[in-house]
């Protein structure tokens, strides 16, 4: 795994509805993430935050049922430039958010450098709707979906082209949460999904091993999208969209150790992290944990 990493914090808060989510890189930064890290003996340097747009006014109407489209469009696009030059300058982005619309400026910065980029979403949810589809209009619901080149043009459009990713080069692990028109797009393209089901069937190594088997040859990189949702609420209270029946704390640790060991992720992004829903800054410290793992923290 590259030996540089560059942290972009995204204080993004206005892809759903429940205030807070925008302290999520303060409060991964202030669990230690840094210093965990720097003991890895890995070169870091934090970019700080992307500044983003506020609406004009406190309850903006959505703009085609899409809630904050325009900032959030902004926003995408300072990201991605940034991401852009972190990759351009041969470093590991790793990004921090906010909640889960910012991976389409994550996706739009990374995508230009590769043929055949994979994405890992480890998440409760597909994030594949679109405003069509949506029950709510929340665009962190739709950051898979946008990335595919499905979805208002403004969000598709990020960076200056479209698609992103291809169907064929996802792995959604952990779902458990999916609309009908995520069920319905998830089978017309094809996408390759690990419900909650498959896990205690199979098992997490299994299901990694199959993930990573299915992606090593098809890509020429991979980016871990890990929505910390994605873990069971007992696991990671402080989410804007918990779900009960999720990964546990030790098959989080055991991917992401086994992703390490892969060499094959080139990014990485941890999302959803909400203080103000949180106990004593426990999901942020459950984020700084498998960041730990990732980068090859193990007890040997």
């Amino acid at each position: 795994m590259n030996n540089h990493l560059s942290i972009i914090g995204v204080p993004m808060d206005l892809g759903q509805m429940r205030r807070g989510v925008d302290m999520g890189p303060s409060a991964i930064r202030y669990a230690g993430m840094i210093e965990r890290l720097e003991q890895l003996k890995y070169e870091i340097e934090d970019l700080g935050d992307i500044e983003i747009p506020r609406p004009k006014v406190s309850n903006p109407e959505k703009l085609d049922n899409l809630r904050n489209l325009n900032e959030i469009a902004e926003g995408s696009s300072r990201l991605a430039a940034e991401v852009d030059q972190v990759v351009e300058k041969g470093q590991f982005p790793l990004v921090l958010g906010g909640d889960h619309s910012i991976a389409m400026g994550t996706l739009a910065g990374l995508s230009k450098h590769y043929d055949n980029l994979g994405v890992i979403w480890y998440d409760a949810h597909g994030d594949l709707n679109t405003a069509d589809s949506s029950p709510s209009g929340n665009i962190h619901g739709m950051p898979l979906a946008v990335s595919l080149g499905i979805g208002h043009e403004k969000l598709t459009s990020i960076h200056g082209y479209e698609p992103k990713i291809k169907p064929e080069n996802i792995v959604i692990i952990g779902a458990r949460s999916l609309d009908e028109g995520e069920r319905v797009l998830i089978k017309e393209k094809g996408i390759k999904v690990y419900t909650m089901h498959e896990v205690d069937r199979m098992g997490m190594t299994k299901v990694m091993e199959e993930s990573m088997d299915y992606l090593k040859d098809r890509t020429d990189g991979v980016h871990l999208s890990l929505d910390l949702d994605g873990l069971d609420p007992n696991e990671a209270p402080g989410v804007g969209t918990p779900v009960l029946g999720g990964l546990s704390y030790r098959e989080s640790h055991l991917a992401m150790e086994m992703l390490y060991q892969s060499g094959m992720i080139t990014s990485a992004e941890f999302v959803e992290v909400n203080p103000i829903l949180d106990e004593k800054n426990k999901t942020a410290t459950v984020a700084v944990g498998l960041m730990g793992s990732l980068f090859g923290e193990s007890l040997k």
